[in-house]
């Protein structure tokens, strides 16, 4: 409806807002929006007849306060110290959430929430995922601009003189992927696969439910300010049924939605946003969304591709791009481009933790799913023709029309990445990188970075290689990748393992103090909780269940191959889930590792789980494919 309100803009003053709220009595409540280390929002109901009456101590932080030990804020608000406090931020939009499933009859209008960004204070200090994006910007800022200030001329940047920089600007924008279900349907992994490998479903036509829905999506983020770019089918899917009425039935098809960019923190705030309508106009017209990494094994998961750029306002109000060089067709990027690059890959093994923290994210990054699970970049093949590798995991993104636009793209993400401390961990990496950048020539760090294995380097590590132009999945072998990029980690436990096996890589991320010790030990140990207590409630049990379904065919015909087949999955049936007295089952094994606290046993067993399960499915397939 036209004469909704769906934003209350960063900055507004109170007075305004009273009035304006005053104006729009159909939203009838307030909600602040804390966010724990998981990335989790809080969200409740508060009168709005409370808020207005009040206005002075939702600000100052006396208003609201919540039981911190119940939300992801491990070994910091326990039990017996749970007291949070929640002050509202007003630099940030207000957006307001509609129920459109309740009208307020009198009005005509759906009943509406005001959604306050806030902080999570405790014991007097922020300990929330959006005051620590917040506060390692403002650390960064300053970082920048006392290198400006004592290095005037910055190559690539020879168009600017840094004492004239006057502030700052961090851009981040994500792109939202998602799976499209109707309510109960079985997914045909096999027929979806076909589909994806015959690129039968990549910027297709919508149709039926999934095109009104994701049609009401776009014109909700437009009023929502939020600029929608484009919304389109992504290579996953298959053709969907029409019921006798006509209607689509048995829908499984993967969409994807791109909105502007915006400052850091606003952009984090933004994806929130969208989450939230996508789900809920997509549920009004009878579709299910699911925003996993990986719900379906085998087929193309949810990346939520995440960019960033840097730029600067100068005194006098111009803003300009801070990686863009300025000769877009002679070189790539400025000193300062070639900095933040390089300080995000060498030091990712500590940022990782942050982009990938759960089984579900870690299933995705698997080789031969355009899937970054090597850490590398590619920068194009020469700076007057820009291109694109999609088999890196950052890659530069440039128009040489359009030196505004020159950013990067941190491919790792999916839409449950906590992306306020993703973008926080990679500015601050950025800033170490810079700091060494700002006094080498743009054709030394382009050697740098572009060094091979073993070649010495001044910042990045000699036994490593950084970029690559070449699909690195054909165009190396595995060993080839892991000698050249690293092994990436392949379990839970192997990736938040680096935080303490890189300890100067991990100073990087606390120099800035936002990102304390006791923080990223806290976002460890709520994190370790979750990987264990999925394993064991959700993961182990799934797996026994299925394993339960495959039986032994009974057929009139049986050959020797089909005997052969089945002996050999019941081996690895009994392997995986049966018990004796003297040998356990690996999901008895892994329960107990997990549970004894032996992380390291448990990391293994689960590798071997999942790679027994995946050769229990290919022979069982092959199994049942036999019997006519």
């Amino acid at each position: 409806m036209n004469d909704l309100l769906y934003v209350i803009p960063a900055n507004s003053k109170k007075e305004d807002i009273i009035a304006t709220l005053k104006q729009h009595p159909e939203i009838k409540f307030v909600s602040l929006v804390g966010i724990d280390l998981a990335g989790n929002d809080t969200d409740e109901k508060i009168p709005m007849r409370v808020f207005l009456e009040d206005i002075d101590a939702f600000y100052n932080g006396s208003a609201v306060q919540t039981d911190g030990s119940s939300v992801v804020l491990t070994g910091i608000a326990t039990l017996n110290n749970a007291k949070v406090d929640m002050p509202i931020d007003p630099t940030v939009n207000w957006f307001v959430d509609y129920n459109i499933e309740s009208y307020d009859e009198e009005l005509g209008k759906p009943v509406g929430t005001l959604r306050i960004p806030a902080a999570l204070i405790h014991d007097g200090k922020a300990v929330d995922s959006r005051s620590i994006l917040a506060n390692t910007l403002n650390y960064v800022k300053k970082g920048l601009l006392d290198l400006f200030k004592n290095n005037n001329k910055i190559s690539g940047l020879e168009h600017i003189n840094g004492a004239d920089v006057k502030d700052i600007v961090f851009t981040s924008a994500t792109e939202l992927e998602f799976w499209v279900k109707t309510p109960l349907s079985e997914a045909d992994i096999p027929e979806m696969s076909a589909s994806q490998v015959m690129q039968e479903q990549y910027w297709q036509r919508t149709r039926g439910a999934v095109r009104t829905a994701l049609e009401q999506c776009m014109l909700a983020l437009e009023a929502y300010g939020l600029s929608p770019e484009m919304g389109h089918k992504e290579v996953g899917g298959m053709k969907g049924h029409i019921d006798t009425d006509g209607n689509m039935t048995h829908v499984c098809e993967q969409v994807e939605i791109d909105w502007k960019f915006a400052d850091a923190l606003q952009a984090a705030d933004n994806e929130l946003v969208v989450r939230i309508l996508v789900k809920e106009i997509f549920r009004e017209n009878g579709l299910e969304v699911n925003f996993k990494a990986k719900p379906m094994i085998g087929l193309a998961g949810n990346g939520e591709h995440t960019h960033f750029g840097m730029g600067a306002i100068m005194n006098d109000g111009s803003y300009v791009n801070l990686f863009a060089p300025t000769d877009m067709k002679k070189e790539f990027m400025s000193a300062v481009g070639y900095g933040a690059i390089m300080g995000l890959l060498k030091n990712y093994e500590v940022i990782n933790p942050f982009v990938s923290a759960t089984n579900d994210s870690l299933n995705r990054l698997k080789p031969g799913f355009e899937a970054p699970v090597c850490i590398v970049t590619s920068l194009g093949h020469n700076p007057e023709v820009p291109s694109r590798n999609r088999t890196i995991l950052a890659g530069l993104i440039r128009d040489v029309n359009n030196p505004k636009a020159t950013r990067f793209e941190l491919r790792a993400c999916n839409p449950y990445t906590n992306t306020y401390l993703v973008l926080a961990a990679i500015y601050t990496s950025i800033l170490d990188g810079v700091k060494y950048a700002v006094t080498k020539t743009t054709a030394e760090l382009l050697a740098e970075i572009s060094k091979d294995v073993g070649d010495d380097a001044g910042y990045l590590e000699k036994d490593r290689a950084y970029r690559a132009e070449d699909d690195v999945f054909e165009d190396y072998t595995e060993e080839e990748r892991h000698q050249r990029f690293g092994v990436h980690p392949a379990t839970v436990w192997e990736n938040f393992s680096n935080l303490k096996k890189y300890p100067e890589k991990r100073a990087v991320l606390t120099e800035g103090k936002a990102f304390s010790d006791k923080i990223i030990d806290a976002f460890v140990e709520g994190e370790l909780i979750r990987w264990k207590t999925e394993l064991i409630s959700r993961i182990i049990p799934e797996n026994r269940m299925l394993i339960s379904k495959f039986k032994e065919i009974k057929s009139a015909y049986i050959t020797d191959e089909d005997s052969y087949n089945w002996n050999k999955i019941n081996r690895i049936r009994y392997y995986l889930a049966k018990d004796s007295i003297d040998d356990k089952s690996l999901f008895t094994q892994l329960i107990s590792a997990l549970n004894s606290n032996d992380f390291a046993t448990a990391s293994s067993l689960q590798v071997e789980m999942y790679d027994k399960m995946e050769e229990l499915k290919e022979l069982y397939a092959t199994y049942a494919n036999n019997m006519i």
